[in-house]
């Protein structure tokens, strides 16, 4: 079978969607985000996680050239099977079920987070990571925004990327909305959106502006399909799934570690400056907690 046909599947998959009926366009979503699942699964559970009918699945087969649903699966079963590797669970894992029903929660999270922070970092392209490091370095002004859970992330990426990226900029500012911060911006500034599944939609509005203003896009998502409204110019994706309802992002965080260590080696001499000279005020002002020696 051809290798790439995987690959080629899912291209044709991200063209086709904006133009496919909403049941259509919910499947072929869910095989682009999830496509060792969907090649793992059989019909029925593919649609019970994708909320469709198996009917609406053999429909997406036919619509994209295939045969039927097998034909458009067995690709992503071939990679599945040619990529397999044995992961043995760590002694200390399968130590924490015996802790009761917690402990069986416990060693579940634990095993969950860290697959997820390797499926992604293992799917980052290093070609890919150089390209958003060259946009953020060479940009006049880099906007970076999120809200709601995600802010967490854009708060931390903006606290330590600034000393490497001095013309980082987190926004909404004092309450204000991200498009009100976006009105200044120009064609060569960039963006950094950081949002998951649910997504936000001020987080959307605020992408969808900054492209209408010519700025370049970077999204940090779950998915490269998110709104029909823009397309990102580049798109770093990192699995959010987790064993309980909300979710987990610990993957992503690794995502961004990665991305700062980068623009630290980026920055050189300058950034380690600026890094040390950060570190010379906080000390100055007692920002870090020191013990008094008893007298």
């Amino acid at each position: 079978m051809d290798p790439t046909l995987k690959n080629r599947t899912i291209a044709k998959l991200k063209a086709e969607i904006p133009s496919l009926p909403r049941g259509l366009g919910i499947v072929a979503k869910y095989v682009i985000d999830h496509p060792s699942d969907f090649g793992l699964d059989s019909i029925r559970v593919t649609a019970k996680k994708a909320g469709v009918s198996t009917y609406t699945l053999v429909r997406l087969a036919e619509r994209v050239g295939f045969s039927g649903y097998d034909e458009m699966r067995e690709p992503f079963r071939q990679a599945l099977v040619s990529a397999a590797v044995i992961v043995e669970k760590p002694a200390w894992v399968e130590r924490l079920r015996d802790g009761g029903t917690l402990g069986t929660v416990q060693a579940e999270a634990a095993l969950n987070e860290m697959g997820i922070v390797q499926r992604s970092l293992e799917q980052q392209n290093s070609a890919q990571m150089e390209r958003v490091v060259t946009m953020l370095t060479e940009a006049p002004t880099v906007f970076l925004t999120a809200v709601r859970a995600s802010y967490s992330l854009a708060y931390y990426l903006h606290y330590v990327g600034r000393m490497a990226l001095p013309s980082l900029q987190l926004i909404p500012r004092h309450m204000n909305n991200a498009i009100d911060e976006l009105h200044t911006a120009q064609a060569d500034d960039v963006m950094i959106a950081i949002t998951f599944t649910p997504y936000s939609r001020e987080t959307i509005e605020a992408c969808a502006f900054a492209k209408r203003k010519g700025v370049k896009l970077i999204l940090i998502s779950d998915s490269e399909i998110v709104s029909p409204d823009f397309n990102a110019d580049e798109t770093l994706i990192a699995s959010v799934l987790s064993t309980y309802h909300f979710g987990c992002y610990a993957g992503a965080m690794a995502l961004i570690e990665t991305l700062i260590a980068m623009l630290v080696a980026r920055g050189g001499d300058p950034a380690q400056a600026r890094i040390t000279s950060y570190e010379d005020v906080r000390k100055d002002s007692q920002a870090y907690w020191v013990a008094q020696k008893k007298r």
